[in-house]
């Protein structure tokens, strides 16, 4: 008998094959939850690499991106209010046209304060945005942060896109010598613009 025939029939020795167990209760998995969700979002969101701004009341929200990113030429947005976008992802032929975005803006819809990440549904018809630019804006309002993802998973609704990520900070790596690489398959920079 080869070694592992003699480890599956030791396995198969000790398991009753008939008995059946139930599944483990779900509903008390609850998750941590804050007293302050937007103060938590700030401080994990400046922990995974993100950076806040916060649109003050009646504050022009083109005005506070170019502020960010004053060296940047091209801006990427399907958002009505962006008005400085030089792209548009539900207009451009192919994902390859967004190729040289200096700064993509996304609406997050849902941001959770215990990991910092932000859920990003497919809104646009080329989601590349989210990954090809050098640095990503996401809009997101105050209200729509929880503080945990048991919460963010009940309220996350999909898209007739089927499709959407959650996002937290810039992307990184440690792969190559265990040493964090900032941006190295997607956005160099993050940051999440509070609004209301």
């Amino acid at each position: 008998m080869s070694t592992k025939e003699h480890i599956l029939s030791r396995y198969r020795k000790n398991i009753n094959v008939g008995e059946q167990y139930d599944m483990p209760n779900l509903d008390a998995l609850q998750g941590v939850t804050y007293t302050d969700p937007v103060a938590q979002f700030i401080s994990m969101s400046n922990t995974v690499g993100a950076k806040i701004a916060e649109l003050e009341k009646d504050a022009d929200i083109n005005g506070l991106i170019k502020r960010l990113y004053p060296e940047a030429k091209v801006f990427a947005s399907n958002m009505a209010e962006i008005t400085i976008a030089t792209l548009n992802p539900d207009t451009v032929g192919t994902a390859q046209e967004l190729n040289g975005t200096d700064v993509g803006i996304v609406r997050g819809e849902l941001g959770v304060a215990e990991n910092g990440c932000v859920w990003i549904p497919q809104t646009m018809k080329e989601r590349s945005v989210c990954f090809i630019s050098e640095y990503l804006v996401i809009v997101l309002s105050r209200r729509a942060i929880v503080s945990n993802m048991h919460q963010a998973y009940a309220r996350i609704n999909m898209t007739d896109y089927g499709y959407g990520t959650f996002i937290s900070g810039p992307s990184k790596t440690a792969d190559i010598a265990q040493a964090l690489v900032m941006g190295a398959q997607a956005a160099r920079g993050v940051t999440v613009i509070l609004t209301d």
